[in-house]
């Protein structure tokens, strides 16, 4: 998280026009999981319970005609299969490569090269001509960002700034307990070092491609949220070179203090990263994980996921009574498993009895579907190496795996090609027409809601009555109350009405992960996917509710403020003279292309403010 969730752009399309021809049979299955042709049929099951006072989704839309890029896309796995899952694994393979080059360089000389870069991207910045030169943003390719957000602008006018190099861990200070990275640093690459030290960071987004600088800049979630914050909330320190080249480094108790709270979900619109400071913390060597079904309706469900790591007596801080992870998969309206982690040393975990399941083999069932079983097998334990559970959800990309490759979770596909999994993102993105995002944009959704955990169960209905994806992942996190208010805060007033999971100092939210293609559109029937969103936004921004900005957003710049308080982000543009030199969070957020008319209306507009005279020369 934060993940996501931002792939798969055509593999929604396969999966509609393989099944659409055969709408009196299950839509999807999974052998674990289905999806049945209508939404009666699909609550007809056994057990299932509807609660009466739930707006039913609208059925009965009118059938969606085929266009081209149906059959264009339909054979779209054999793209896959030959050419982005080899050119994944490759990828991945001198990755790897290069980053035993780097761990084997000594702490010093990893420090003097990154000084050395550090230099040229000054130089870099020194060399720009305000009055000719477009915004300044980095060398990387739109097409390699993981994330679904628009990244068009690139294709305009712009001033790059190379960061390529920046993807070294610079120092492991087991004194401090901080990590200290280099913004390109990927999830895979810090925990195979810091594990096998029983050491982690405080919050390690699932998918191993995911960066610090995405996830700082951006956001970043994971099953010890609850206990952590956000991604950005586990920083100590940032080193940022500012648009006048001056590299600073700021802590919340420095004279920096403000760019400090302001960095996080700023999209690099602040200045340039180029380190931070991470807290890390001990791990041992499994993670005790127990999985535990509900059923009911959707209040039911909330409530259950509620409890499985808040305590009703409101005891939040104790550590016997909160797991050191939680998340849950609502699989349906009225089904769903709820799953709370704890570490265990190895003895512990090999004691006669005890089952060890090692999740991150190639051949092994997908971690969502194994989940699954809990609905039919009742509650159960199991041991996983600490590592293969960090990173449970990257070889099946969640559940969107299974819309790229319809039959990946198969055991004779695992067995066979599994070790080329998963299919990486840029490749998917790079292998597709602007036809075909458009086309994803409409059909399908890759959303998180980031609502107060009491409406939680408000947001699960709502998505229901207007998407109907199933399913569903829901992960907990604190929102801290700052010293300062920045672009997402707690509800005022929130340590008065002391809600399950709240406290004196934080305030519980939970990310409702919305990652699949619309119960209609597996009907074959009609569905604006831009509505939706836009529903959604109104739903998130009447709840103080918060939508990641890796996502296609449909607001517009009023609303977009209206989700996210921007005094504090503004003052640091204007103090650090980012205006005119990086382009603001919600122009960098916005949809569609950025034509060359549009960035100089907007350089032109952030000139006009009178926010800072950068056509100054730099010391």
């Amino acid at each position: 998280m934060s993940i996501l969730l931002f792939n798969g752009k055509f593999n929604f399309n396969i999966h509609i026009l393989i099944l659409e021809d055969s709408l009196s049979k299950p839509l999807f299955s999974t052998g674990r999981f289905t999806i049945n042709t209508t939404f009666q049929h699909w609550c007809s099951c056994e057990g299932a319970k509807m609660s009466s006072d739930i707006e039913q989704p609208i059925l009965g839309r009118p059938r969606r005609k085929k266009i081209w890029v149906d059959y264009f896309v339909n054979f779209r796995w054999i793209i896959v299969i030959f050419v982005v899952l080899p050119l994944s694994f490759t990828f991945y393979f001198l990755g790897y490569l290069g980053d035993v080059w780097s761990e084997s360089k000594s702490f010093k000389r990893r420090q003097k090269e990154h000084d050395e870069n550090v230099e040229k991207v000054i130089k870099r910045l020194k060399q720009r001509d305000p009055s000719k030169d477009g915004l300044v943003c980095t060398a990387r390719k739109p097409w390699i960002a993981v994330g679904m957000r628009n990244v068009d602008y690139k294709r305009a006018r712009h001033f790059e700034v190379d960061l390529s190099a920046f993807r070294n861990i610079l120092e492991i200070d087991k004194e401090r307990m901080v990590a200290r990275v280099e913004p390109l640093v990927n999830m895979g690459q810090i925990t195979r070092v810091t594990v096998p030290m029983n050491l982690a960071l405080a919050v390690v987004a699932e998918l191993d491609d995911l960066t610090v600088g995405g996830l700082i800049n951006g956001y970043g979630i994971e099953g010890s949220s609850h206990i952590y914050g956000l991604f950005a909330d586990t920083v100590v320190a940032y080193e940022i070179v500012l648009a006048d080249g001056r590299l600073v480094r700021a802590t919340k108790d420095n004279e920096f203090s403000d760019l400090f709270y302001a960095i996080p979900w700023s999209q690099g619109t602040l200045g340039l990263l180029v380190a931070a400071e991470i807290k890390l913390i001990p791990v041992k060597e499994y993670m005790r994980l127990t999985y535990k079904p509900a059923k009911g309706t959707i209040r039911e469900l909330a409530q259950a996921y509620i409890d499985s790591f808040a305590p009703r007596d409101g005891d939040q801080d104790n550590p016997s009574k909160v797991p050191d992870f939680v998340e849950g998969m609502i699989y349906n309206p009225t089904e769903g498993v709820f799953m709370t982690g704890r570490y265990a040393s190895k003895e512990e975990a090999k004691k006669k009895g005890n089952v060890i399941n090692s999740v991150g083999w190639w051949f092994k069932p997908w971690f969502y579907q194994h989940a699954e079983t809990a609905l039919k097998r009742g509650e159960f334990v199991e041991y996983i190496p600490t590592r293969e559970y960090y990173h449970r959800h990257t070889r099946c990309l969640y559940w969107e795996g299974k819309l790229i490759l319809p039959f990946a979770d198969q055991w004779w596909f695992r067995w066979t090609l599994g070790w080329l999994m998963p299919p990486k993102v840029s490749f998917l993105k790079a292998t597709q027409g602007e036809a075909i995002r458009n086309y994803y944009h409409e059909m399908h959704v890759i959303q998180d809601m980031l609502v107060p955990l009491h409406k939680v169960a408000d947001a699960l209905e709502f998505q229901h009555r207007v998407m109907e994806i199933y399913p569903i992942w829901v992960c907990p996190h604190r929102l801290f109350k700052l010293p300062v208010k920045t672009m997402i805060y707690p509800q005022p007033g929130f340590e008065l009405e002391h809600r399950q999971g709240n406290t004196e100092y934080a305030e519980m939210y939970t990310d409702v992960g919305i990652y699949y293609a619309p119960g209609p559109v597996l009907r074959g029937e009609a569905f604006d996917g831009a509505e939706a969103v836009r529903k959604m936004e109104k739903w998130l921004i009447e709840n103080h509710g918060y939508q990641p900005q890796y996502a296609v957003s449909e607001l517009n710049e009023k609303d977009f403020w209206r989700m996210f308080d921007g005094s504090l982000y503004n003052r640091c543009r204007d103090k650090y003279r980012a205006v005119g030199t990086f382009m603001s969070v919600y122009y960098k957020s916005k949809k569609g292309r950025k034509t060359e008319k549009e960035v100089q209306e907007e350089e032109q507009k952030q000139y006009e403010s009178g926010y800072a005279e950068l056509d100054q020369p730099m010391d």
